[in-house]
């Protein structure tokens, strides 16, 4: 491996240990009065996490649970909060909070090698973000990088199962023997992902050139972000590992496989708005899901309908298309897929913000700086009144714009609106428009 400093370790252990994790309070008592009455008391289930992983860059993704890691012990907290974990901001594009901060987090990088983990980030941030429509908004992005220092270089199972390193999240192929998921220690990642100012998406770059990786979707985060994807750094198709998975974690959709096998779905209508028991015939009459888009052709090919098989079922669901990313990695989001994506984006970042805080009045002088997606129209007014000359503009000073020095206080208000195409919600399009309003003070 290009970057591996260290040879690898054999042993004869598994690669990844599973621990149970403790039981719930019904599930103690149960044993407590067990134990009073002589009888032996069960064991505790043991706690899993559902995981999706991909064996082929052009395949269907698959479902599986994989036992959780043991809880982090106090003092492995502290290790972890006193040691390593330093955080380089790779793209700032506006305050936290008005942006989404995508949380980059490497494993398998010694002391000697967090730049090569920084280059990483960024190649892998840039394959990221020209998927559409990501490349679209790239300006509503932060990204940041967190170091994590590994004991060794490289990722254990890499390149055979009983290859075993030490790295400071664990990363593992042949994670429950299979080879090409990719599992990590989910407790340490958010003790990690706690470091950067803010985590809205986190992904795991482990130190490998061999293809694969896991989407973790249900994680419950104290920090706030929805899921992990993992993903290999060197290898050229990885980065639509973390692309399908955001699919999950931001737009919120379904998976639009099936297993192959015979099965038909007989459950409510899913809440995804990509899978439908609906007909595009029905969809239409009853104006329900994907209507607006039927019969549009969708970037990955085709026109809109309603395809049968999807879920992980064959039959009774429905998905938009014959073969979004959603299904097969390699592939573009399809319309309505793409419309989720936006939904998602804007559920944590603004279609304007600034970096000229709005709390404090601001002098004629002043230069105000804004950012917004390509797709938005940009207006500014002085006390209420649009000034048509500036449309457009990202950085406007109140005096040339027209604010009079008349000993009064006035206001410059900045409204961006995203027009896009690719949203035909009409609830969504409200979420698309934002105003910020300052005062400017009369000196």
């Amino acid at each position: 491996m290009r970057r591996n400093t260290s040879g690898p370790r054999r042993r004869c252990p598994s690669i990844r240990t599973a621990v149970s994790v403790g039981v719930a309070a019904l599930a103690v008592a149960t044993a407590a009065a067990a134990t009073a009455q002589g009888a032996t008391p069960a064991p505790p289930a043991q706690r899993t996490q559902h995981v999706e992983y991909f064996n082929g860059a052009g395949g269907h993704p698959r479902q599986t649970t994989v036992p959780a890691p043991k809880p982090l012990a106090p003092s492995e907290k502290a290790a972890i909060a006193a040691g390593d974990g330093d955080v380089t901001s790779v793209v700032q594009n506006g305050p936290v909070g008005s942006k989404l901060d995508v949380v980059f987090i490497g494993d398998g990088y010694t002391a000697a090698q967090q730049e090569d983990f920084h280059a990483d980030v960024r190649a892998k941030w840039a394959k990221i973000s020209a998927v559409e429509p990501y490349a679209t908004y790239r300006g509503l992005f932060n990204v940041w990088a967190v170091d994590a220092v590994s004991n060794e270089s490289g990722v254990s199972g890499d390149p055979t199962k009983d290859v075993v390193r030490d790295t400071a999240l664990d990363s593992a192929f042949f994670c429950e023997d299979t080879e090409r998921l990719l599992c990590v220690d989910t407790g340490k990642v958010e003790s990690y992902a706690s470091k950067a100012p803010a985590a809205d998406l986190v992904v795991v770059l482990s130190n490998s050139t061999k293809y694969g990786g896991a989407g973790y979707n249900d994680i419950s985060s104290q920090v706030g972000y929805d899921g992990i994807a993992t993903a290999s750094s060197d290898n050229d198709q990885s980065d639509q590992i973390a692309v399908h998975e955001t699919g999950h974690s931001l737009g919120k959709l379904a998976d639009e496989y099936d297993y192959g096998q015979s099965g038909t779905y007989s459950g409510p209508e899913p809440a995804q708005v990509n899978l439908s028991k609906l007909s595009a015939d029905q969809m239409t009459a009853q104006q329900q899901k994907w209507y607006r888009w039927i019969g549009q052709q969708s970037p990955d090919g085709g026109a809109v309908g309603a395809f049968e098989g999807g879920g992980y079922y064959q039959y009774g669901l429905n998905r938009p298309t014959e073969n979004s990313i959603m299904r097969t990695l390699g592939r573009e989001f399809n319309l309505p897929g793409r419309e989720g994506m936006i939904a998602g984006f804007y559920r944590y970042a603004s279609v304007l913000s600034s970096p000229v805080s709005t709390h404090h009045a601001v002098s004629r002088g002043t230069r105000i700086r804004v950012t917004a997606p390509a797709s938005a129209t940009l207006t500014w007014s002085v006390d209420g009144r649009e000034r048509k000359a500036a449309r457009g503009r990202s950085t406007v000073v109140p005096r040339t714009l027209g604010v009079p020095a008349d000993g009064r206080t006035h206001t410059v208000t900045a409204r961006a609106t995203d027009r896009t195409k690719a949203v035909r919600d009409p609830a969504l399009r409200k979420l698309l428009s934002r105003s910020l309003t300052w005062h400017v003070a009369p000196r």
